[in-house]
């Protein structure tokens, strides 16, 4: 029988985004990023609100380095923020709804950054993913990806 462990998603902070979205289209190309238009739902998942955008939003694309150790799994990629984004409140082991359509990559890491497992799951079975990776003590926490564009959605705590 698998235990269940209790989880925590954590959104990205609005904060870190909101500056950016003053930038002119010239401003955010020297950054490597880009002001892009939701031309379709699902397909643009903001890393603050943990929702797709809606149609005819207005989103950044840009890198973000979400696995900041000094490692070799130090990692970045790319991620939408919407313009408008609400930041999510997730309850204790809540999913965001926008998940459990999707394919992810989880991967569990220990406490020095080093990967320990590593598991694909579809969305609707993460909160059951996240018990078997949490179930190996090394795990102090796990990052979650879209699996087929790799990119970086949030990261799940032991709540």
């Amino acid at each position: 029988m698998n235990r269940k462990t209790d989880f925590r998603i954590s959104p990205l902070p609005l904060e870190d985004f909101s500056p950016l979205f003053q930038l002119d289209d010239d401003e955010l190309r020297a950054r490597g990023m880009k002001r892009v238009i939701a031309d379709s739902k699902p397909g643009f998942p903001c890393r603050v609100s943990l929702d797709d955008a809606e149609v005819g939003e207005t989103l950044l694309l840009l890198p973000y380095e979400h696995h900041q150790i000094d490692g070799p799994y130090r990692s970045s990629g790319p991620i939408f923020v919407r313009e408008r984004a609400t930041p999510s409140v997730l309850a204790k082991n809540e999913v965001p709804p926008y998940v459990l359509e999707r394919y992810l990559s989880v991967r569990a890491y220990d406490g020095a950054g080093m990967m320990v497992r590593a598991e694909v799951t579809p969305g609707k079975e993460l909160a059951d993913c996240v018990s078997q990776l949490f179930a190996d003590e090394r795990a102090r926490y796990l990052h979650v990806h879209n699996a087929r564009p790799g990119c970086y959605a949030f990261r799940i705590d032991r709540a």
